[in-house]
């Protein structure tokens, strides 16, 4: 089998191997901080950061990181990008750091960033790692907002802030709250193995 292109490396984590909607991957901050769009935004863009910024180096340095402590080395990398985010956050956006709380440390211990770096990033180019790591970091914005956009919505009436339905809606309550979470990713993955299975039935049909 021959090696995926750039662009395939860079796409295939936005949508066909996408972290939350496909592999099932960090969950914790997906569940968490997705009540409002703005959340999710904040919390994507975080994780962007860490996840291209610890391919980088990680691909940079492979060959002098010791195969015995690669998973210790790759961990102190992420949480030297934690940090740099934690602390940018404390000082520009204290309402958003906030709001975010302990998920933004958190994400020294996301499966899906380290994963990368062992599956990955330690065994590619410098430009492939960053690709790679593009496409997934967006892909899991992209998770992260489908499902902001969903509980907002639902559970404020609102979307990023902005009042949809005035004063004589009723919020869902529960879309706010952590149920809301697993509801929402319940729905978005109901709705895509919905559209993709009928897809491949008619593509199926087509080929008949």
């Amino acid at each position: 089998m021959s090696d995926p292109t750039r662009s395939e490396t860079l796409f295939r984590g936005v949508w066909r191997e996408n972290p939350v909607m496909i592999h099932m991957l960090g969950l914790c901050p997906a569940l968490a901080v997705t009540n409002t769009v703005m959340n999710s935004i904040a919390m994507g863009m975080a994780t962007l950061f860490v996840l291209t910024g610890s391919s980088l180096l990680v691909s940079t340095f492979k060959r002098f990181i010791p195969h015995e402590v690669r998973i210790t080395t790759y961990i102190l990398i992420i949480a030297t990008f934690v940090t740099i985010v934690d602390m940018s956050l404390a000082a520009w956006t204290p309402g958003l750091h906030k709001a975010l709380g302990a998920y933004i440390a958190l994400i020294v211990v996301n499966c899906m960033i380290l994963g990368r770096q062992e599956a990955y990033a330690s065994k590619q180019s410098v430009g492939r790692a960053l690709l790679d790591a593009l496409g997934t970091g967006f892909g899991f914005i992209i998770a992260l907002v489908m499902m902001g956009a969903v509980r907002e919505i639902l559970g404020s009436g609102s979307f990023l802030g902005v009042s949809l339905f005035g004063d004589n809606f009723e919020p869902w309550l529960v879309m706010v709250l952590p149920p809301g979470g697993f509801l929402a990713l319940g729905f978005w993955l109901l709705g895509l193995n919905w559209w993709t299975q009928r897809r491949e039935r008619r593509a199926a049909e087509g080929a008949a």
